[in-house]
Formats: structure tokens, sequence, C-alpha cells
């Protein structure tokens, strides 16, 4: 039967031109066309030409038919046991799937049963691998049954590698080279069959091949087809073939050499309950167990290289401890992976027979590889598979449950040299649950390298291609994503002249785009050898046990900023190795001492050379001088754009394209030192996210080579005065990755409409113009003049609705101003050519501009300035609650600081003193400001009484509003007392406070401060220093002991500064104490003159009753008893000087001080005639002080186990009672001190009855003290003083006695939040 479908197959009619090779049927029909059309001579050309290439054509077939081998087929192999009805089909069918258990022969058979019918004469019979290494060990194999040699009969072609000739008949290659040679060759005329073998892999170039070759097999007629795998969908795919109706034939070769029994092991061993037995416990295992069956090599699958080593590892640990196993006879355990150097894996394919060996595979053992000697196979039922993240745009290695396919065929790999047994470590059921077939590649796949192949080829859309299992609509959107991202593709999909450079270099795309990059940046030569790099295996080795060793070797070829240029280095290595070799065998032992692969380094020169030759073709040139760093790494990137990643934090990730984060592989060098910037090679998924192969890149360089990917984000549009013109800030991100987060650009021609707007309002409303503009634009000096003089109406007024709403100011530039000026320089251009029209254009009227009248506001009631002490000062008037510049700004030259009236400032000006008068009036108890409703009417007449009154004005507000209360409403015959106490100026709004700014000589701003206090505190000494030098007192003026200097002016004008910058300013006359005598002398300071002068007078005024201070110092009432209690403190002689100090002081000083020899003169006489009594007051008054204290101290012995209130009151006591109480304190807080020290006394006898409420009371006072104290401490290290600070002191003696001794009542309501909203007060003010 075989006999006549091979004479049935060889007698075909010769007008089908069965006996002419198959790749002369391009020319023949082209010939058969030209003689049909042609005429005359042409056509006797073409009748010629036709005959002698049929001729040569059938010559060529007779001689092949004639060398045709007769192949011998091996009768225990299952596929030869059908190898008739197989023949059989070949011969009546296009399209034949063969389907097989692995093992049954049909790999090499199928190749024989063609040759056997005759096929391969007409042209090759192509037979597809899915390996490189598969393709090779076939051809061995099918070359010794042919009794040929590989390069002969029988050809191999893999991936810029070929030994097939035009005599071999049977071309072993990859699917890919299939693939590649369909862009030259499309119609495949060189082969007359294709087997595709392995095709259950499914892997994307089996689908495009079976796509193709469903659309070539209608113009193909003669063309064989035959589809073989061990296991596959046989059904799909003969639906996938079905002509008119009709599928595909499918025949199935049952049976193999050996059986093969299957036994299930989980690793959960439910027999023995051991919940830690792991994967490696239940391999060792399964390898004890099949050792006890009898000799044969064992196969283990395994997910990938960590676990082949971790296997490896348990393994040789679990034969050492075997008893009485020598290191002889304990198996060889051999790794099998992809990455195996050469020498690794000749071991496995050729061993040496002695020992039982262990080899420990992925799943690259799967198919068409056979490894000798294997008898039983351990299968973990685990693979790493590749799949792609269409959302996250990277390949992801996952380990994943293999399928019942896959599973089959690592059970086929055992029963070929005896009965097999293979160990699954899963149970039965986990296997019926399994998928059927592996997910096809072009599930899981990038679409790219395919789209862009039919787009060159001219095919018909991916979408529409014949595939088995068309991809998802998401897979083919993704591949058009990547090649836009390369720029092969422009936005209608079309081929750019970029994708027509990519389609004719068979690379990925990605490696591609570099070399076209490289090209036009000059780097071709280095991006070359990087690129070739990229397309072969690492041949860098790492043997597991001298990893340490390996990578100091390949420490040489790093580079500190980029793993790519570290292919070039290894480059130059071996290209200078080469040619510097003296034998083979040294440059083989050269690169093994540096743990390299030399059969990959030839591979990669192989590589290297093919694409060399192909850009030669393609006229481009290498470059002469050496690439930089920049322009390699833009070119790499215009591949890998994909591929980037910023440093997101010290934790080593860095954020990627599309939201994933990755690390940097541990292996890489680059990885603690990479840069903020980096490009990866690749970005895969196996325990975590890792960036593989990666460079330090620059920003910029992304803008630049992704510029057609950028998104760009604008944001914050705004006028700037300096340009005068509108910008914005730009953010530019590529796949969600923020390049550059905030770029300063012109937004003018971006946005006209809104850019003129910004212009409009921030601009010309704004007032924001540059000055040399507004130098030139007279209506904009106008119009901001005329806003000027409204603003400062409002400010006076403390009202902001005068001025119109920008709205209205807006509205009127807009209807003036034409569209498309957005910008100074446009907007210039324009106001010049319309104001030739009308000048005024622009000019806006000043009632446009005010919404109503601003009655009320005149010079009188808000002056411009201030004249205080014979002195102008500037004053200036701001609008604006909580800013430091709110309300009246007095303008102060640090020359005048210590000069100027505190309590004048209180009064303002007249426009705001009634409304500070109404809000300060609010702050007085209920039961006084009951008396003074209406209160506006009270404050009219208030500031009717004082208007014009200086001697008023200078004592401040509260004390002359506090004297016409009591007078006005009668209350002093009442017996009403108003003190300072009760008034709260502290919680007036800040703008009720005169603001100060401080000047120096020049008018720069030196501070600003409501209060004269801190400024004087702060500044005090400077303004002194410009004051020190006045003039020398006149010796008229010292050593005075009578008042012989005339009327004593209350303020002088005296010369401060250079002769050439003098400016005169006000001093303050004063006496000074010298002792015996006194002096004349002028100070900057009124307060600091007022202390002074009234020491001094007071000297005087003892040096005229000289007989009066010697009779007092021997008659002090009381003076032996008070001395007696004094003595802790002080001798007796220092209290009598203190009592006569304060006698004469209370007799004397009264206000208002004499400031003539008249009134010094009648003072005295008044002051002679009440000397005696006022003795007599002080006496009792010091004396029941000291009664009162030595009470109280005699109590506190008593307290000892009230530690915490003994240390408060003697704290208080220390304050009180000082070495010179008497002269320090003044004389109307010195009459409160027995009541403070009863209180002390009713706070010691209610402390026995309850110490917690004691306790509770200091807890409220201490925050308040503890305020008071750090206040007092930061003036006193200042020198300065503080008139409400002192007041709080006091008021804090007042709260003790509130809280402790409330029977002895106080003179103002006092209580903890009373105080502590004073304290703020004095705190924010």
């Amino acid at each position: 039967m075989v006999q006549h479908a091979r004479d049935r197959h060889s007698s075909r009619p010769a007008d089908s031109r069965s006996d002419t090779l198959t790749a002369d049927a391009r020319r023949l029909r082209a010939l058969s066309r030209e003689l049909q059309q042609a005429v005359g001579p042409k056509r006797e050309k073409a009748h010629a030409d036709l005959a002698a290439l049929l001729a040569e054509s059938r010559s060529s077939v007779a001689e092949r038919r004639s060398r045709l081998p007769k192949p011998e087929f091996q009768p225990e192999l299952p596929v030869n046991e059908r190898r008739a009805d197989i023949a059989e089909l070949i011969a009546k069918n296009q399209v034949v799937i063969v389907c097989g258990e692995t093992g049954s022969g049909k790999t090499t058979q199928l190749p024989k049963i063609c040759l056997d019918l005759g096929i391969g004469a007409r042209g090759l019979i192509g037979h597809t691998q899915p390996r490189r290494l598969a393709a090779r060990s076939v051809a061995t194999r099918l070359a010794q049954e042919l009794k040929t040699q590989v390069g002969a009969g029988v050809g191999v072609k893999i991936r810029f590698h070929d030994k097939s000739t035009p005599e071999s008949w049977v071309k072993l290659m990859t699917d890919g080279i299939l693939l590649a040679e369909s862009q030259s060759d499309p119609c495949l005329n060189a082969y007359e069959a294709i087997i595709i073998d392995e095709a259950h892999e499914r892997s994307l170039n089996i689908d495009f091949l079976l796509g193709y070759l469903k659309q070539l097999l209608p113009k193909r007629p003669d063309l064989k087809l035959i589809i073989t795998s061990a296991t596959i969908d046989a059904e799909r795919f003969a639906g996938h073939f079905t002509v008119d109706g009709e599928k595909a034939p499918i025949i199935e070769v049952s049976g193999r050499l050996y059986p093969v029994e299957v036994r299930y092991r989980p690793v959960a061993d439910l027999e023995k309950q051991d919940d830690e037995r792991d994967l490696y416990d239940a391999i060792v295992d399964a390898a004890d167990e099949v050792s006890r069956l009898g000799s044969g090599d064992i196969l283990v699958f395994l997910p990938g290289e960590r676990e082949i080593r971790e296997a490896a590892e348990a393994l040789r640990k679990h034969a050492l401890a075997r008893p009485g196993l020598s290191t002889a006879h304990a198996p060889e355990i051999l790794p099998l992976f992809s990455r195996l150097s050469a020498g690794e894996q000749d071991r496995i394919f050729k061993p040496s027979g002695h020992q039982r060996r262990i080899v420990l595979a992925t799943n690259v053992a799967e198919t068409s590889l056979t490894v000798p000697g294997i008898r039983y196979v351990i299968d973990t039922g685990l693979a790493r598979v590749k799949r792609y993240s269409y959302r996250n745009k990277v390949e992801q290695l996952q380990v994943e449950p293999v399928s019942q396919a896959a599973a089959r065929q690592r059970a086929g790999r055992c029963g070929r040299v005896a009965a097999g047994v293979c160990i699954r470590l899963y149970d039965e059921a986990d296997f019926n649950a399994r998928a059927p077939f592996t997910d096809p590649e072009i599930l899981r796949s990038s679409l790219a390298g395919v789209i862009l192949r039919m787009k060159s080829l001219k095919l018909t859309d991916v979408e529409s291609f014949p595939f088995i299992e068309p991809p998802p609509a998401k897979a083919i959107g993704d591949g058009y994503a990547l090649l836009q991202e390369l720029g092969a593709l422009d936005d209608d999909n079309n081929l750019t002249r970029v994708g027509e450079a990519l389609a004719k270099l068979p690379l990925d795309p990605r490696i591609g785009r570099m070399l076209v990059a490289a090209r036009d940046l000059g780097c071709l030569k280095e991006v070359l050898i990087i690129a070739a790099a990229l397309s072969v295996q690492d041949p860098r080795e790492r043997p597991q046990e001298r990893q340490q060793a390996a990578d100091e070797k390949h420490r040489q070829f790093a580079d500190e900023k980029s793993e790519f240029l570290a292919w070039v280095k290894l480059w130059s290595w071996f290209q200078y190795a080469v040619e510097h070799k003296k034998s083979n065998r040294q440059l083989v032992d050269a690169v093994h001492a540096n743990f390299l692969s030399y059969l990959r380094l030839r591979e990669w020169r192989e590589v290297h050379g093919q694409l060399h030759t192909m850009v030669t073709e393609l006229g481009w040139k290498e470059n002469d001088i050496p690439g930089n760093y920049d322009a390699i790494h833009m070119a790499l990137l215009s591949g890998l754009l994909g591929n980037i990643g910023c440093k997101a934090d010290e934790s080593g990730y860095y954020l990627g394209a599309r939201g994933i984060r990755f690390l940097i592989h541990p292996s890489s060098p680059l990885q603690k030192k990479a840069g903020k910037w980096i490009m990866a090679a690749e970005i895969t998924e196996t325990t975590r996210l890792f960036g593989r192969c990666v460079a330090r890149i620059e920003a910029d360089w992304i803008e630049k080579v992704g510029a057609h990917l950028i998104k760009r984000q604008y944001f914050d549009p705004h006028w700037e005065k300096r340009s005068m013109q509108v910008c914005a800030w730009e953010r530019t991100t590529l796949y969600g990755v923020v390049i550059d987060p905030k770029r300063r650009i012109h937004y003018g021609p971006l946005a006209p409409a809104e850019a003129r707007e910004i212009f409009i309002r921030q601009g010309l409303v704004g007032e924001e113009i540059e000055e040399s503009f507004a130098r030139r634009w007279p209506f904009f000096q106008h119009n901001q003049k005329q806003i000027r003089e409204i603003e400062k109406i409002e400010h006076k007024q403390r009202r902001q609705d005068v001025l119109v709403d920008d709205e209205l100011i807006f509205a009127f530039y807009d209807h003036l101003i034409p569209e498309g000026i957005h910008n100074g320089a446009t907007f210039d251009h324009w106001r010049r050519t319309a104001e030739q029209e009308n000048p005024r254009l622009l000019f806006l009227a000043k009632d446009d501009l005010m919404r109503h009248s601003a009655a009320g506001v005149t010079t009188e009631a808000f002056p411009h300035h201030l004249k205080v002490s014979g002195v102008d000062y500037t004053l200036s008037y701001h609008f604006e609650p909580g800013s430091p510049k709110d309300g009246v700004t007095l303008t102060l030259p640090l020359a005048q600081l210590n000069q100027i009236p505190a309590l004048r400032m209180e009064w303002l000006v007249p426009g705001l003193l009634k409304e500070k008068l109404v809000q300060l009036i609010k702050t007085l108890p209920q039961k006084i400001r009951a008396k003074l409703v209406p209160v506006p009417e009270f404050v009219e007449e208030f500031v009717s009484t004082v208007t014009g009154n200086e001697r008023k004005l200078n004592q401040g507000l509260i004390p002359p509003l506090i004297d016409h209360i009591l007078e006005a409403r009668g209350l002093n015959a009442r017996g009403w007392a108003v003190t300072p106490d009760a008034f709260r100026p502290d919680v007036l709004p800040p703008h009720f406070s005169m603001n100060y700014k401080l000047i120096d000589e020049h008018g720069r701003q030196l501070d600003m401060n409501r209060s004269l206090v801190t400024l004087r505190a702060e500044w005090g000494k400077e303004a002194k220093e410009e004051f020190a030098d006045l003039h020398e007192t006149p010796s008229e003026y010292t050593r005075l002991s009578d008042w012989t200097f005339g009327e004593l002016p209350e303020l002088m004008e005296v010369q401060v500064g250079s002769n050439a910058g003098k400016q005169t300013v006000i001093g303050y006359p004063a006496l000074v104490d010298d002792g015996e005598t006194v002096s004349l002398k002028v100070f900057d300071s009124a307060e600091e003159a007022a202390g002074t002068h009234r020491k001094g007078l007071l000297r005087l005024f003892m040096i005229q009753f000289r007989e009066q201070v010697k009779y007092f110092d021997k008659n002090v009432p009381g003076i032996t008893q008070m001395g007696m209690q004094f003595m802790t403190l002080g001798t007796t002689e220092e209290l009598k000087r203190q009592i006569v100090d304060l006698t004469f002081a209370r007799a004397c000083l009264s206000e208002p001080l004499p400031t003539t020899p008249e009134a010094f003169k009648a003072r005295c006489v008044e002051a002679r005639a009440r000397l005696g009594l006022i003795m007599q007051e002080v006496s009792r008054l010091v004396g029941a002080i000291l009664g009162e204290w030595q009470a109280v101290t005699r109590k506190l012995p008593a307290f000892k186990a009230h530690a915490a209130v003994l240390a408060d009151i003697d704290a208080q006591l220390a304050r009180l009672i000082g070495r010179n109480f008497v002269v320090d304190t003044p004389f109307e807080r010195l009459q409160h001190y027995p009541r403070y020290l009863k209180a002390i006394a009713v706070r010691l006898d209610k402390l026995k009855a309850n110490p917690a409420r004691d306790a509770q009371l200091m807890a409220e006072y201490g925050p308040l003290w503890t305020n008071y104290e750090r206040r007092a401490l930061q003036l006193a290290r200042m020198g300065a003083c503080d008139p409400q600070v002192d007041q709080f002191r006091w008021l804090m003696e007042e709260l003790r006695v509130g809280l402790y001794a409330q029977e002895l009542r106080t003179p103002v309501p006092v209580s903890t939040r009373r105080l502590q909203k004073q304290w703020e007060g004095i705190r924010n003010g």
C-alpha cells in the first residue's frame, strides 16, 4: 500500500509541473504569463526561456529523485505499525494531523515516510522544532538513521547558523526560522512538504505559522503539511484546516516502546500527617522509591533554577546521610536548564554508564529533547510560565501547575529504555482538575512582533488573521501600543519609516528600534554589540560551587553606571583575545578561566556578524568615532521606554511605567548606586518584580526620545510681572511616571483666551506691571493714582466698600482690549496704535471707581501728621484686620524712640478716638457701665471736655476718663471708686493701639510694633547712643542746693547728629540726685527723666528741710519696736531712712510737681505744715505691715507638713517684704500690704480644715503666675518695664486674696478667668 501511494505521488500529470522544482514555480508562472501576452520575437524568446527552465528544473528533480535515500524503518516503533496508513493519508491529503504519545518515534519516522513517498525530490522537507537544541539533536539522529551527514542529506538551520545545502532532502529548523523565511519567500517555494512538530506547545511562532499556512495552502496545492505532537487537541487543528466543509484527517499512533506506570505521591502525605514535609522532602522520598525498583536514571521536573539548586542540595544531603553508601556509589546529580553551559550539557547527553544519574530539569526537557538512559520521572507538577501583563506591560515568570498535556509529556520522557515509572507529587484528583492543555503563547504574549511582521508582509490585519485561537482584543491593542511607543506605527496604525526599517530586521521590535536610533545618533557600532548581546543567552557563567570566584572575574567587565556598557567591555576583551590567540585551545582556556561560555560568545559573534551584514546591506554605516554614553543610552532608551524607573524612596524600589514598582536584580553591580533614573533591558516578575540589565539615565533623555508619548499637564497659570507674560507650570509624565513635576512655560500660545483674561485680571487690574512698562503707560499711572486715593479713604474709614469691585475694572479693560493680546509686548504695540486716535482710551474716571461718597473722612479726623511735644510725626492708615499694619501707623525716627510719650499715643487720632472710647467703656464692670448710658453720648461729652487740654492728653486716656466718670455722673459724692484696673484695654482690637514703624536716619524700617516698651527694650540702647553726646551740663547747673535755675520746662529742643545731618529733637530736663547736692541734666526719655527728676527733686526738698530731717532721724514714732521686727531684713537705721524718705515724698511730691522757683517755695511752705502728720501716718502703716508680717512668720513652722504651701507662701513674702520694701513699693500698693498679709494668715487657718481645696486653688493660680514671671524676667533682661505687666503683678496679689480670703474683699473684681483673658490681651498686644 505504501508502494502504491508512492507511485501515485510520483505519477502526477505533467501540466501540473509535478516534475519541476518547487523553487522554480514562481519563475515558471511568470514566464507562462509572459508567453500568453507576448507576440513576435518576444513570444519566441519567452517560449525558449520557458522551455529551458522546464528542462533544467525537470533535470534537477530527476537527479534529486535518483539520490533519495531508501529509509529503513524500525518495526518496534509504534509509529511504524501504522506507517502504511500515514503514507496513504499524506499522499491523498494536503494536510494530515498525526497524534501520538511521546516515545512513539514520530519525530524521526515521519520525514522518512515522506522520503519513502518520494517527497523531497521537488523541494525540501521542512521539519520544525520549538528549540534550537532539539533541532540539532533531531538532525543528528535523523542523519544517522538515513546514513548521511548533518549538512549534507539532512540540513539544520538555527538562528544565524545554516548547515543546509541545495542537495539536502530534509531541513531541521526552529519555528522562528521558517517564519523569518516567509519574509523573503512568501510562498515557501523552497519546500515540498512541511512538518510542524510539537505543535501542542502552541508557541507564538507555531500559531503564527499555522495561520500563515492556512492562507498559503490554497495558493500552494502541491505543498504537504503534516502537524504532529505527542498530545494535541486534534479536533481544533482539524477544524482549523477545513476545506470545503471537510476537516483535515487525523491519525492517532497509540502505544510506545515500553509501558509507563504513573504513581501519585502528593507532597502533603496524608498517611504520615507530617505538616513540615515540603516539596524537597517529597522529591527525596520519590527518588528513594524508584531507586528500589531497579537501575536506571531519574529525571526530575522542577519550575526553575532556584528550585533545582535546592533540590540538588536536599538530594546530596540525603545521599551523604545514608549509612554504608560510598561516594563512588552515590548518584550523580546533574542540572538541566536553558542557561546551562555547553560542558555541563555534554555531561547530560553523554552518560558515563557507571553511576545512577538524577537529572534535575526545567520544562526544557518536556519535548523533543531525549535525555539518554531515563527510566524514571519525578514530576512536581509545576513550571515557571511566562505571561505578559497587559496592564503593567511586563513579563511575569510565575510558578504555575502544568496542564494535563504537559504532565503526559513529562511522563513520556521515561519508558524509552525499559518499563518506566512516573511519580507525580500531587494527587490524581488534582491532575484531573487541571486544564487539558497549556495556554497558547499567543494568549500570554506581546503581539508587537507578530503585528509588525504581518504589516510588512502586507497580510490581513491581526484582527482577521486565521489564528487557531484568535488573541484577545486586549493583547492586540497592547501590541499596537508597543509599536506606537517605538514609533513603528502612526496614529492610523500604518507603518512609519521607522516601522519599515524595523520590519527588515528579524529581531525583537525593541532591539530593532535601538539599532535605528543608533544609526541616527552615531553610535551604531556599540549598539550593534549590545543588541546582539540582548538577543543571545548571557555568556557569563556562575557555577553554583564557584559563584564568588565568577563574580570576581566578571567585575573587570563592569561599568559603574551601565550594565549595557559591560557588554561592550566584554566584547572588546573577547575581540582582543581572539586577535592575539596562539591557538584555539589557549583561547578556550582563557574564556573558561574568566567563567565565560565559549559557545555563547561564539554565538554572540555570529549574531553580531549577521546584524552587521544586515545593516550594511541596508546602507547603514558604523561610527568611526566611539559613541558617547549619552548617545548610546538614548539609542537603547528608544526601545526601552516602557522599562524606565524612577527611584521611589530609600527602600530601593523604583516606580515604573503604568504604576508598577520594581527592584534592581540583586546580581546587578548597580543595585545600590544606580541613581534616580534607570532603564532596564527587561522587567520580569519572579518572587518579586525585578529589573535586569540596568543603566543610569537622565530625565531629559526620556523627554527627547519619548516626545511622541509624553503626556503634558498644565496647571497654575499665572501672570509674571518680570517677564510680562502669562506663565504656567508643566507636568510631564510617561506611562504614569512623572518625568518633570514642575517646569515653567509660556502659557499664552497654549491657551490665548485664558491667558488674555489672566493678563487683564492679574496684570492690569492687579497692577502687577513691570516698572519699565508702567513708566511708559500714562493710563496705568493715572488709574493707579486714582485707586490709591480711594484705598486711603477706605483705610481711614475702616471699610472696604468704597472702591468698586475688581470685576468692574476687569470689564472696563475687557471691553477695550482685543482678542489675542495676552502679554506686555503685544499689549504695548496695540496701545500705541489705539491711543493715537484716543489718548485717554484706557483712563478710568474717579467717579466710576467709587461706589459712594466718603463723608466724614477729613484731614482733621484723620490727619497725615501728629504733633507731640513739638515734634511732627507722619501717620499712615491701613485697613487689614489681622495684619501688623492694621490701624494707624506712626513713623518714628530712632533718635526719638525714648522721647515720644506713650500715654499721649493712647488718644490715637480724632477719627478713631470715639469708637475706641465706646469699646473701652464696654470693658467696665456692668455696675459702673450702667451709669454711663447712652455710651455714645457720654463719649461725645467726654471728648468735648478734653479737646485741646494738653495736660489731660499727656496723662493718657484712662485717668482723664476716670475723672470725668466720677465728676459727670456724681459718683464722687456717693463714695464710688473707679480704678484703672476696672478697664480692660487689653481686650480691644489691635487697631485701637498706635502702631510704630521705627526707621533709621535713611528712612529704612528697623522694626514695627504696637508696644513702645518692646521697641525701647530692643532699640533703646541705640537710641540713647544718638542722644548721648548732646551737650555737657553747664557748671551753673551743677552742685545745686536750691532752686536757682529759673523755670524748669517740660521739654526742650536739642540738636542730635553731625553738622551735616543735624536734626532737632526734644529733650526732657530733670534734676539728678548727687547726694549732698543736685544737678540739672537733659534726657531723651520722658519716663527716665520723670523717674530721675522725682529723686532729684526730693533731694532738693530735703536739703531745704535739713532741721526737720535731723529731728525725724531721732523721733520716728515706734521705731524701736519696728527696728526689732525689721531686724531679719536690715538695720534700724536703714528702716528709719526709708520711713523719712517716704514721709518727705508724700509731703512734697504730690502732683503737679513744681516747675518754677515760686512754686517750689510754695510747696516747701505747704509741706512743712504736713510733715508731722504724714510721719505718723507712714509710721503707723509700716508698723502694721511689720506686725502682720511677724505674725505670719510665727505661724509658718507649724505647717512644715504642707511643703508645697509653705514654699509658695515663703516666695510670696519674699516678693512683698524686702530690705527696701518701704521705698521700693508704690505707696498706693503699700497701703494694701496689711490686707495681703492677713489673707496669708486666713489661708493658713483654712489649710488645716481643707488642704485639698488649697491645692486646687494653687493649681488655678500657678499657670498665671508662671506666665507673669516669665514675662517679667524677659523685661528685666532687656532693661525695660511695662505698665500693663506691673499692673498685672498687683492684680495677682488681689487674686490671692480673692481665692484664699474672700471675706477680706478686693477693690476690683478679680477671678482666674478674668485675669487669664487679661493676660492674653497683654501677650497679644
